[in-house]
């Protein structure tokens, strides 16, 4: 009874593995990988800045994508408990008010950990930790919509760790090329958000929840999420050609002819296939964002 109370008031330590479990570590990969197309994009040797390097990949996955998780979390705690009892918050191994009180220290050393990278970073970091507290914590509640809450995580996943990479590198704010790439793959990854959501269809109509297969229908929101990671890629292709890259603009369009082959396998069964596309498309997607990152280094 004791221990209860304790884990009333907040005071019992949550467990380490618990810890780890909110932070989610499967979802770092995501901004990690876009944090190392900005390395490449920046033209910058890699082995003169091996801390600003290790900074920025602990920034990217553990620190602001760990922060947005236990956010997440903490303010769908009271569905998690019916729908998924014996995830972290819900079944008492973040006891009390701990999954807020990580959310908050996590947002902090990201802050202090971006602030050590420069004036670019810090500002994109606190973009960044914006869109992750407005994405889960009311009023604002991003995730209630599918068209802000997509376009705050692509933004999030894609956008601002690439920025975060080459800006790290650089010093500074980069070119206009490293702005582009980066932009394009974040409104193309809208589209694989959309993707993510056909797993809970049923339970985001019952809570309520206006993600775009329930707002369009499963049909509609998985052509929409085609076309919305395709056109970037067209865009890009076509800057890549306008600035001389003929060969990593071929690289890019054979990725996005493979892609279109698995988006026909998707567009027949879309809730039976998203996972499988994820799993396929999405792999090819962040390949070309690396073969066009590596094309405008040296721009």
């Amino acid at each position: 009874m004791a221990n209860s109370g304790i884990s009333r008031l907040g005071l019992a330590l949550p467990q380490p593995a618990a810890i780890l479990e909110l932070l989610k570590p499967i979802t770092w990969f995501a901004p990690m990988w876009a944090f190392g197309c900005g390395v490449v994009s920046s033209g910058v040797a890699v082995d003169e800045h091996l801390g600003l390097l290790g900074l920025g990949i602990a920034l990217s996955g553990p620190l602001v994508c760990g922060t947005s998780q236990a956010v997440n979390d903490w303010y769908d705690r009271h569905v998690d408990a019916l729908n998924e009892p014996n995830r972290p918050i819900p079944s008492g191994r973040i006891p009390g008010t701990w999954g807020l009180v990580i959310g908050i220290v996590w947002s902090g050393l990201s802050l202090l950990v971006s602030a050590l990278l420069g004036t670019a970073v810090l500002i994109a970091c606190v973009f960044g930790l914006i869109a992750a507290w407005a994405y889960s914590a009311p009023p604002i509640r991003l995730k209630q919509n599918g068209w802000w809450g997509n376009s705050a995580v692509g933004l999030c996943y894609e956008g601002l760790p690439w920025f975060t990479g080459a800006a790290a590198l650089l010093g500074h704010v980069p070119p206009m090329p490293v702005l582009l790439l980066a932009g394009l793959y974040s409104l193309g990854a809208h589209g694989i958000m959309t993707l993510n959501d056909f797993k809970s269809v049923e339970g985001d109509r019952q809570m309520g929840v206006g993600s775009l297969p329930v707002k369009l229908g499963v049909g509609p929101a998985a052509r929409l999420a085609c076309f919305v990671m395709a056109v970037p890629q067209l865009v890009v292709i076509g800057l890549l050609i306008a600035w001389e890259r003929p060969f990593h603009a071929i690289g890019v369009a054979l990725l996005l002819v493979a892609q279109g082959v698995l988006m026909r396998r998707l567009l027949n069964d879309p809730k039976g296939q998203a996972a499988f596309y994820n799993a396929t498309g999405t792999t090819l997607y962040v390949v070309g964002m690396l073969v066009s990152a590596f094309a405008i280094r040296t721009l």
